[in-house]
Parts: structure tokens; C-alpha cells; sequence
């Protein structure tokens, strides 16, 4: 039996090169987003809103039938999809706090419950898709960064709950050339090259060292790795910068 893939924000940078590194190790992927602009690296991808699926509560219901019917095995849960809104404290919308919170956090506690019985079935394991912001953040992340820390504070409290049920890990990248990087940037490619130029390795990431991270922690050889974190970084968050 092939083995299953779960992939929230599967058309992202990310979640698009985990899609096709999964897919290319023999995986059939499931993949959702809440984008519609399919991008053929999966071999089911479902119009899906994390946000929606945490508030409400009959959205919740329809999809857990969905995914009880196109998916009655699975192996691999990562929870990719993710919304970053950046302001200053005074400027924070209580609503866009929320939106953060349950897509980068109750999302992924609510989906892994879901599917706990599947992953147990399978010796299966979850994989979080955090951020260098759960450690190391900068002014206006306040809601990002927040929401990314909890997310490794789950990570590691699910692996303890769930003893040696399913193994759950999170992975941290920091910079990584995306679409929301850029974005965060304005695309200003001298600053991004700026930034590029700080990083020890002397580049950003590629979202394909998140992809090939994530299926190592998937593999059936790493069964000692559990409630781990980790920093996929290039050496920044080693680095002191004098003025």
C-alpha cells in the first residue's frame, strides 16, 4: 500500500515543494489550501480554509466527513499552511490576531486530532511547519511570532501526551525564498540580498531544504526523533551583529 501525505498550504513555496519531494519519494499527497490555483504536485488537492475550519463549527463537520472519506489511511501529517499579519502591538486587529492563531496554532491541534487514530494505525507522524520567529523575531511580529512559538510549545507537549503513539516534530526555517518573504520585504531585492548576505551559509533558504528536512523526519529510520525542534537556518541565529 502506498503511503498517504497530508499537506496544509500545499500551494505555497513550501508547501508546493513538499507536495513534489513527497510525491517524487513514492507518496501519494493529499494536499489543501485555501487558494484555488492548483499547482499539479498533488494527487488529490481540496479547497480547504484552516481558519474557517476552526470557527466553524459545521464547516468543521462536512470536512471531517470529506477527509474520513477520501482518506481512511495516512501516514504523514504536516501542518504547513500558515498566515503572517504584521503590525506594531498598538496597531493589532483582535480579528487578525485570531485569524493568525487559528491557522498557525488550533489548526494543526485540531487536524492532528482528527487524524490521531490514522497516524497511530500506520506508526505514522506529524510534522509542524514552525518558524525562526518561535525564537528570534523582529518588530511588528508580534502575532506571527507568537502563534510560532506556541506551535513548538505544541509540538513538544503532543509528543510527550502522545508517548510512543505517533511521532510528532516541527521544523523551523528561517529565511526562505517565498512568495511571503518577499512580501514581508516589499520584494526589494536589495534588502533581500541584504539578507542573504547576513545568513553564515551567504544565502537564504530554498523551500525544497524544508522539503527534504521534512521527509527525513518522515522516514521510518528516525523513530528516536520525537518532540524535537529543528532551526533550518544557515547559521543567523549564531550571529551577533555589531553596530
Amino acid at each position: 500500500m502506498a503511503k498517504n501525505v497530508f499537506i496544509t498550504g500545499v500551494l505555497g513555496g513550501i508547501g508546493s515543494a513538499l507536495a513534489k519531494a513527497f510525491r517524487e519519494s513514492g507518496f501519494y499527497v493529499f494536499g489543501v489550501d485555501m487558494r484555488e490555483d492548483f499547482n499539479g504536485h498533488c494527487d488529490r488537492f481540496l479547497h480547504f480554509d484552516i481558519h474557517q475550519f476552526v470557527r466553524d463549527a459545521s464547516y468543521r463537520i462536512r470536512f471531517t466527513q470529506i477527509f474520513d472519506e477520501v482518506m481512511p489511511h495516512l501516514d504523514v501529517l504536516v501542518n504547513n499552511a500558515a498566515v503572517q499579519k504584521i503590525d506594531k502591538l498598538e496597531n493589532i486587529k483582535l480579528e487578525d490576531w485570531q485569524e493568525t492563531l487559528n491557522v498557525n496554532l488550533t489548526g494543526p491541534m485540531l487536524l492532528s486530532k482528527i487524524f490521531l487514530n490514522r497516524l497511530e494505525a500506520s506508526n505514522g507522524s506529524i510534522i509542524n511547519i514552525a518558524s525562526i520567529h518561535q525564537q528570534l523575531t523582529k518588530p511588528g511580529f508580534i502575532s506571527y511570532a507568537t502563534s510560532k512559538s506556541a506551535l513548538v510549545g505544541l509540538t513538544k507537549a503532543m509528543a510527550v501526551d502522545l508517548a510512543g503513539r505517533v511521532r510528532v516534530n516541527s521544523i523551523s526555517p528561517a529565511a526562505i525564498e517565498t512568495d511571503m518573504l518577499r512580501a514581508g520585504f516589499n520584494d526589494d531585492e536589495t534588502a533581500i540580498d541584504e539578507l542573504r548576505k547576513i545568513h553564515p551559509v551567504q544565502r537564504i533558504g530554498y523551500p525544497n531544504d524544508v522539503a527534504k528536512l521534512a521527509l527525513f523526519l518522515a522516514s521510518q529510520n528516525t523513530g528516536f526523533i520525537h518532540g524535537a525542534n529543528f532551526l533550518l537556518d544557515g547559521g543567523i541565529s549564531s550571529v551577533l551583529k555589531d553596530l
